[in-house]
Formats: structure tokens, sequence, C-alpha cells
């Protein structure tokens, strides 16, 4: 047994990577868990006051952007930079961005926003593609499809921890500290990849350049400057096509990087090509994967902050509240004034919190204070809003919340609970070699996927016409079907890309792959743009139903194919 090895079997350098990713995703996703709600929140209380059509337009470029540039990343590490130096570029200029948010100013938002888009471009397919380096010997490539497995259970304990942090550092300290917070959980991610370098450095590995591949400066001057002329190109055109200026410049933008990889299946020949075709068409049908997937931080956050009965049971809120991780809303005489009447009480009040003086350390802890009970009044309101009157606590008393961003911790809950299972039923089927190919398992987890759709026209349903609140036991429970579905085809997508990518550009296909999350990211925030036009709420889940459903028969029609390639190239 190697010195690089456990005695389990997975490497060494598997669990310090495990580690980075675990703290690298609690800033991601304590970013992406109240990105939301900090853009929707209104000026005054702390969040950018942008409309909910803003707010959908912006969070799908981004997450479109976020996942755009690891074709970037991949490329220079691939030729130029390696791995780990790519990554701590990476992570030092997302944690740059995560404290640039923690400023409540326009302009170093969209900058901390460009801070994580390029740093995530370094970081994300180049610590992807050391995890599959580390099983590219022979006794360790049957156990690849686990320890991806294994390393996707550290991104989601990360994702699970982030919002109760998210939480409570919103409710007592505000949303600043929140972004803090994400930017600290990234710098430790980056100390623990380095105290593990040792274990890691002989998989980071430059590849060189082979006769016919294309040079570096010329990828980037026909990708990326296109790309950047194509956006621009999208913005101005007149009319919108897709919806909105943002929503035309990213498709446009896309294309030449699109155009790219279709390149590199033309130009190449043999079992490379038929790999490298293999990977662009599951690539394309993945898509719709991620764009149903992470509407979890749009459409399912608001339909949790506005239909979703968030009241803790009474054991809970004691407990809560010693922490003071409790969101509370209040019964008083200005919430029960009648619509205009609180509009105008409570415009009043934060006049006078704005007038307040600060220049001592007990005026300012005074103004927060203010601050805050405008702040609760306001969220009491629109959760009283479509709660049954005998659910409305009587004058004066008040009534303990789940914090909305607590909601996106169930999904890493299900991860972390369901990933070993799925790793023992694979493992089982391993043995008697009856475990399904990695294309299959991605195909039966994209129709998994498009049952939990099903689930969630069930909830609407439930709140017969959005008159009433839905149970919490609704989203549970779509997010457990939809967990099921991503285990089986998010990390087996990684896996797979780096079971079939021709070694000298694994970190490139890699990007390739998170290019189809990107393009699924902006579709979901434009599907979430359809949540505030539709009236029926149960047909905006039918669409996604639909949508997921069309994208897994067209794999299960591939599948015979795939799996021929797989055999062609020694993978399983």
């Amino acid at each position: 047994m190697s010195e690089t090895t456990t005695q389990k079997g997975h490497p060494k350098g598997l669990w310090f990577l495990f580690g980075t990713e675990m703290w690298e995703r609690f800033g991601y996703y304590l970013m992406l868990g109240i990105f939301s709600l900090y853009m929707i929140d209104g000026w005054n209380n702390g969040g950018m006051g942008f409309d909910a059509a803003k707010k959908s337009d912006i969070y799908g470029t981004y997450l479109g952007l976020v996942y755009l540039t690891p074709f970037i990343g991949g490329l220079l590490a691939d030729r130029v930079l390696g791995y780990r130096r790519s990554i701590v570029m990476g992570g030092l200029m997302m944690a740059c961005g995560y404290f640039l948010l923690s400023i409540h100013d326009v302009t170093t938002f969209f900058t901390g926003l460009a801070f994580i888009i390029l740093g995530n471009g370094f970081f994300k397919p180049n610590i992807s593609t050391l995890v599959g380096n580390l099983y590219s010997g022979d006794d360790l490539k049957d156990k690849k499809d686990s320890g991806y497995n294994i390393f996707y259970m550290g991104i989601n304990i990360g994702a699970f921890i982030c919002n109760f942090v998210a939480a409570y550092m919103r409710i007592n300290f505000g949303w600043g500290f929140a972004f803090i917070a994400a930017g600290v959980g990234m710098l430790i991610g980056i100390a623990i990849f380095l105290s593990g370098t040792k274990h890691i450095k002989h998989v980071d590995v430059i590849k060189p350049v082979q006769q016919g591949d294309m040079p570096t400066l010329k990828i980037l001057g026909l990708t990326v400057l296109p790309m950047f002329i194509f956006g621009i190109l999208g913005y101005i055109i007149p009319n919108n096509i897709l919806g909105s200026d943002t929503n035309d410049a990213f498709i446009f933008g896309c294309l030449p990087v699109i155009a790219f990889f279709i390149y590199l299946w033309f130009k190449s020949s043999g079992l490379e090509k038929r790999a490298i075709g293999a990977l662009l068409s599951v690539f394309s049908c993945v898509i719709l994967f991620f764009a149903i997937f992470h509407q979890n931080g749009d459409a399912l956050t608001v339909w949790a902050e506005d239909y979703t009965d968030r009241e803790m049971p009474e054991s809970v809120a004691t407990v809560a509240t010693k922490f003071d991780m409790a969101q509370t809303v209040v019964n008083n005489d200005i919430v029960a004034l009648g619509d205009a009447e609180f509009a105008a009480k409570l415009n009043e009040m934060r006049a006078a919190t704005e007038a307040m003086p600060e220049t001592t350390p007990e005026e300012m802890a005074t103004k927060k204070g203010a601050a805050k009970e405008v702040a609760k009044l306001e969220s009491s309101r629109k959760y009283f809003h479509n709660l049954p009157a005998d659910k409305i606590p009587a004058k004066g008393a008040d009534l303990k919340l789940f914090s909305t961003e607590l909601y996106q911790s169930i999904n890493p809950f299900w991860v972390v609970l369901l990933t070993p299972v799925l790793v023992g039923v694979w493992g089982a089927l391993r043995k008697r070699k009856k475990e399904p190919s990695t294309p299959t398992k991605i195909a039966i987890g994209l129709l998994i996927t498009a049952l939990s759709a099903l689930v969630m026209v069930g909830a609407v349903y439930a709140t017969n016409d959005l008159s009433m609140k839905a149970s919490s036991w609704w989203l549970l429970a779509s997010y457990g079907v939809i967990t099921l579905g991503e285990l089986c085809l998010s990390p087996m997508g990684l896996s797979l890309v780096s079971k079939l990518s021709p070694p000298r550009i694994t970190a490139l296909m890699m990007g390739g792959f998170f290019l189809s999350i990107s393009v699924g990211n902006k579709l979901a925030g434009m599907l979430s743009s359809l949540w505030e036009t539709m009236e029926q709420k149960e047909n905006f889940f039918f669409l996604n139903f639909a949508l997921v459903l069309a994208a897994a028969c067209l794999l299960f029609l591939m599948l015979k194919w795939l799996n021929k390639v797989m055999k062609e190239n020694n993978v399983y």
C-alpha cells in the first residue's frame, strides 16, 4: 500500500481536498443562501432594495457567470499555472469578493460578485480535477465514483452548516457580518489545502501540448475576446430576445465557448473524438437538471419566505431563542393597521430612524435597534398576509420562526444522509457486477429530478390557491427527492469527465461540464422570473417537470451509445 493511500483504500489527499471544498462551499452557499433575500430587502434595512424581476435577473446572471469562468481557469491550469496554484489564487479572490459584499454599497456589491465569479473559475474545475487525478492508478480507478461521492459529501457538509451561521449573523448583526463569515470560511479552506499539499503535489502535473493542439493564447483569443464581443452585441440588440438585456448578453456570450468545444470534437479523431462527443452529449442533457436544481436559491427561497409555515415548535423555539437563532414576528397595533395606514406608519418610523444621531457607540446601538424593529414589523406584516386568522398571535404576542435561509440546509442535509446509503448501494451492486454505468446513473438522476417538481405541485395545491401557507414537510420532501437525483447526477458528472477526458485537457473538459452548469444556472434565473408572472403556480412546477423529463428521455435514448464509448475507452 502506498504512503499516499489510507487504510480504507482512498488516497490521503482526498481528505484534504474534502476539507478544502467543504469550507469553500461553506462560503459559497452561505452567500447564495442569503443572496436573493439580501437583494430584495429594503435599502434602509441593509439590503439592496431591488425589485423581484431585477433580483431574478442578477441571480441568474451571477450563477451563470460563476460557472462560465471555469472554462478559462481549467485551460490555464492545464497548460500554464498548474492546479494547486490556480486553487489558491481562486480561493483568495473569492474571499476578497465576500468581504466586498459585506460593504453596503452598489459599487462594491457588483465588484464583489466579479471577484467571486473570477475566483470560482480558477478554483472549481481544478480541485475537481485533482480528485480524479488521485485515482489515476489501476488499483484505484474502480473507486473513482465512490471518491467523488465522498468529495461531494464534503461540499454539502459545508453547505449544511453555513445557513445556520448565516441566520445567526443576519438576525443579530446584519447582512454584512454574514458575508464576512463567508470570506472567513474560504480562508479556512485555503489553509487546509496548503497544509495537505504534500499529499496532492504528485498529481499536479501540467500536461504537455501535443502536436496539432491549439496554442493557449490562440484559444483565449478565439473564445474570451469573442465572448465579450458577442455578450455586448446581445446586450445592445433592441427588443430583447430572451426577456432581458442580460439574458441575451449571457447566452450570446456563451456561443463562442460552445463553438470551441464543438471545434475540439471536430478536430479530434478515433477514440478521443468519440469520448469528447459523448461528454458533450451528456453536458447538453444535464443543463436542464441545473436549471431546475438551482431554483433553490430563488423561486424555492421565495416559496419558503412567503408560502411556507415556518413557525417553530415551542420546544425548538425555546432553544433557538437562547442562541439568538429564531426570527421573530409580532402582532401589535401597527401590524394590525390597514395597508395604507401601515405603510405610512412604517415610512414615518424609517424616517425617524434615519434622523437618529450615531456619533457615539450608544447612539449607534440605539439606531441599530430601531432599524431592527422596523425590519421586524415589515417581516411580520408580510408573514401574516396569508396566515389563517386562527394562527395569528394575539395582539402583543409574537411567533418564533425558522429563518428562511435555514431551508437552504435541507438539501445538504439530505446529501450527507443519503450519500453513504447510495455509495453502499453502488458498492453492493458492483460486487454483483450489476452496478449501472456512470451515464446510466446520470440518466436515472434526471428522471428522479423530474419527480421532485411534482412534489411541489402538491405543495401548491395544499395552499388552496395560495390563500394559506404550506407545511414545511413539502419542501423537505421535494428537496429529498431532488437530492437523490443530484447524487446520481452531479458527482457522477465529475467522475465521467475525469474518466473520459483526454488527459492533457481534463481540466478544460471539466470547464466544459461547468459550462453546462453555467447555462443551466442562467436558465434557472430565467425560469424563476416566470414565478412572478404565472398566476397558477402549479403550472410553474409542471413546466419544470416537463423540461427535465424531456432531458431524461433524451439521455436514456443515448445510453447504448454512451456505454459503448465507455467500454471502448476501458472505463465503466
